[in-house]
């Protein structure tokens, strides 16, 4: 009698290292420069599968309660009903659906991005997963960078102020990077 050789699968978990993570985001203030945030609460799963990286997984969660831009005024109305609404939506996610090899340690990553209670496909660019590194205490690490970029009336955020030299106070288009660590669950 012949056995069936099954295929072994190499699928190994990550879990974001929250204080080697952030997600930042950019956009135009007064059509004249860009101010730049960050949320500090990342936290998040990858399944990397390491023989097809483009079965991989990932699943990204963020406290939107946690945006940071350095000014605090800035940051109240950033949480309140006119932009994020903490309260109503207090978690912003992103859920991979599709990853796609893009050229040498380049992804485009496929997935939904849920930000103010709106969900969306974007793309992501993404550098890595970087080649497994050990840390001083034997924990096992990939680094992973990625962007794309959004429109934030997509999402609900529609809040503006006109500029009397004409123009609007805060750009559409915002730019995300993520800059995570993930350690070997």
């Amino acid at each position: 009698m012949s056995t069936l050789a099954v295929p072994q699968t190499s699928t190994t978990t990550w879990n974001i290292d929250p204080a080697h993570a952030v997600a930042e985001f950019k956009v135009k203030h007064m059509m004249i420069s860009n101010v730049k945030g960050q949320f500090t609460a990342v936290t998040g799963v990858m399944t990397l599968d390491e023989a097809d990286v483009t079965k991989s997984h990932v699943d990204v969660s963020i406290e939107a309660s946690s945006v940071n831009t350095r000014e605090a005024q800035r940051d109240a109305h950033l949480k309140s009903a006119d932009f994020f609404d903490v309260e109503k939506h207090p978690t912003l996610s992103f859920k991979s659906t599709r990853i796609v090899a893009a050229g040498a340690g380049e992804l485009k990553v496929t997935g939904n991005l849920s930000i103010h209670g709106v969900t969306r496909e974007v793309v992501f660019t993404v550098e890595g997963p970087t080649s497994p590194g050990k840390d001083p205490w034997g924990n096992t690490r990939v680094g992973v960078s990625a962007t794309t970029k959004i429109s934030r009336k997509d999402y609900g955020l529609t809040w503006n102020a006109a500029l009397e030299t004409g123009g609007i106070l805060v750009g559409d288009e915002v730019a995300i990077t993520l800059d995570v660590q993930f350690v070997k669950a």
